[in-house]
């Protein structure tokens, strides 16, 4: 049987055949590699049709050993490189996200100088714990799934979309997650409705749960939000609310083995990007640097860092 203008291969149980729907092209059994394809032209129709605004359901339907998702490995997790803190906090017309360079493999460091803070597009900013090749391909396909919603539909997507589109990403991963290799990103970005910046956090099965004022995620996260509920302010600078960025990741730093500090001898720093009215944006490195030193020299005379005030 035949069908005109509709991408796949239709087979015929009684015989083994094979059919190309498009041109009648024929193989016995599963050898019907080339599907729809024209002779002078490598590349399958199905590029060139109307489809789904959604590059992840474009995938699933044509490619899907393309996605993340469907590789998941037998056996035992094998040993590999997680990134360990990353947190958040909203500060006036904006918000701030920020992460350690570090990732650990079992008992050593795998890398001291990895960027766990990503742009998603122009107002929005992903950050990542877990298995870091995981986090690393997710990141890259929410990102291409951001830009190829815009394409499709000439408007990019809202902000709560957004997190929920990266939600689905997070939660096609569950196969591997529950294998040990899951992947716990944080998500923020700023809301031109408000003004304001918003802050998005997830399970390992992809439910976005927005969060208010600050979060943090990773191995090293209780550490930092201990530190965050004693310095932040809802009334901070950007300069400050940095201060408070670096403070929280030194205190985690402090007492998780799989955090790493400020390290002024290699001049690795935290990560730390904004998001406001103007964009996305990596604080500079020398800025980054002047703070953290700061904050190191503080460390020095007080081990414990600055204290809150009782009343």
């Amino acid at each position: 049987m035949w069908q005109r203008g509709r991408i796949g291969v239709q087979g015929d149980p009684r015989k083994g055949i094979t059919h190309g729907s498009r041109h009648g092209s024929s193989s016995v059994g599963r050898g019907a590699a080339v599907i729809g394809r024209t002779e002078d032209q490598g590349i399958p129709p199905e590029f060139f049709e109307g489809g789904s605004a959604s590059f992840v359901d474009f995938l699933r339907l044509h490619s899907p050993e393309l996605l993340p998702v469907n590789r998941v490995p037998e056996g035992d997790a094998p040993e590999v490189p997680h990134g360990t803190t990353v947190l958040a906090l909203e500060f006036p017309g904006g918000v701030m996200m920020a992460g350690d360079r570090r990732a650990t493999q079992g008992n050593r460091i795998a890398y001291r100088e990895l960027d766990k803070v990503q742009r998603a597009d122009e107002y929005s900013a992903v950050a990542f714990a877990g298995t870091v090749g995981l986090a690393l391909e997710m990141v890259r396909l929410f990102q291409v799934e951001l830009e190829h919603y815009e394409k499709m539909e000439t408007v990019p997507l809202s902000l709560p979309g957004k997190a929920r589109r990266l939600g689905a990403v997070i939660q096609a991963n569950l196969a591997q997650a529950l294998q040990g290799l899951a992947v716990v990103p944080l998500f923020t970005g700023y809301d031109p409705g408000t003004g304001e910046g918003r802050i998005y956090t997830y399970d390992i099965t992809g439910a976005p749960q927005e969060a208010r004022d600050f979060h943090a995620d990773g191995s090293g996260s209780p550490y930092a939000l201990g530190a965050l509920k004693k310095l932040y302010r809802r009334d901070l600078s950007l300069e400050d609310a940095a201060t408070v960025c670096v403070q929280a990741m030194f205190d985690a730093a402090d007492d998780d083995t799989a955090t790493g500090g400020p390290d002024p001898m290699r001049r690795i720093y935290p990560t730390i990007a904004v998001v406001t009215e103007d964009g996305y944006r990596r604080l500079p490195e020398d800025q980054v640097s002047a703070i953290a030193e700061e904050v190191v020299r503080g460390r020095m005379e007080n081990p414990g860092g600055p204290t809150a005030p009782l009343r």
